[in-house]
């Protein structure tokens, strides 16, 4: 029986991997090879970087570091995590893995672009045509012309936050807009011009992203899809953990869910998406759970 199972690899699950190893427990690291961070070009505003540092090239040194203080990686996708009374089976299929204790730190899913392909979708984020996240690269397209495509109150915040950014902001509605008296105010007041959709039939020219609305074919330097995202708790949901609306899994100040023994971190838990907030929430949950294993049996050398 491992002492704890992480399940995800991303900056949270792999932090957590580096201080559970390194305070002497064994760990094992389940990777099903899908963490966001793998898709940024080149983060900017990740402290200790001057001149940033590409997504992959970070999972890849966090993973050097984790394993270099003996945690477990191991390459499969969860199917089931079922608790009991002396700790969890986490399911691959037909086998089983049995730990103490468990961190969730799966993340979560960006919804893109309907009618857009995967080649297209890659390489326009690859080159900063596409872009996910404001708080992340806001500044990068300083006085550019931006596209955000959404509508209702999740769509005008976006668009609104890059506002401090450049006075060229659309808001794209993925079908007709959705907006009350409030937010139609706010972007009036903020100077930021609406179009209805369907938008679609997305197409690459130069370096600018095009794509047809309403009012007629578009191109922007950069466009962000402001359409939400789906929290990958299920397996946690479905083992009995509670979670809001939206499926962020509920935890309390040591990062620990409803269920004794299940931890969580990162984008999983409902707080600001970035790369220094999952750390930091991991770096909470490895002690946490060193200090609940140390209760139950104590970690002697």
């Amino acid at each position: 029986m491992d002492d704890c199972i992480i399940i995800g690899a991303g900056p949270a699950g792999l932090t957590a991997a580096i201080y559970l190893a390194r305070y002497h427990l064994s760990i094992r690291l389940f990777d099903n090879g899908s963490s966001r961070a793998a898709l940024i070009p080149r983060t900017h505003n990740h402290a200790g970087y001057p001149g940033g540092v590409e997504g992959k090239e970070l999972l890849r040194r966090m993973r050097e570091q984790a394993l270099e203080f003996g945690a477990t990686r191991e390459e499969a996708e969860v199917t089931r995590l079922v608790p009991g009374d002396a700790g969890f089976a986490v399911c691959i299929g037909p086998a089983k893995y049995r730990a103490r204790t468990v961190l969730l730190a799966t993340g979560v899913v960006n919804r893109r672009p309907a009618g857009m392909d995967d080649a297209m979708h890659d390489h326009a984020l690859a080159q900063g045509m596409l872009r996910y996240c404001p708080v992340c690269d806001g500044y990068e397209v300083t006085d550019s012309r931006v596209g955000v495509i959404g509508t209702g109150t999740h769509g005008t915040a976006e668009a609104l936050f890059l506002r401090g950014y450049t006075r060229d902001v659309t808001l794209i509605a993925p079908e007709a807009h959705e907006l009350d008296a409030e937010c139609a105010r706010k972007l009036d007041a903020a100077g930021i011009v609406r179009v209805d959709g369907p938008c679609g039939e997305y197409a690459i020219a130069g370096e600018r992203l095009c794509l047809t609305t309403a009012d007629g074919p578009m191109a922007f330097d950069s466009v962000y899809p402001a359409l939400g995202s789906d929290i990958r708790s299920d397996l946690a949901v479905a083992a009995g953990a509670k979670a809001n609306r939206e499926g962020c899994l509920e935890v309390d100040g040591h990062m620990r869910t409803t269920i004794p023994g299940l931890f969580a971190a990162g984008d999983v838990v409902k707080g600001l998406d970035q790369i220094s907030n999952a750390m930091g929430q991991a770096g909470v949950a490895a002690t946490a759970i060193r200090n609940l294993l140390d209760e139950q049996r104590p970690i002697r050398r």
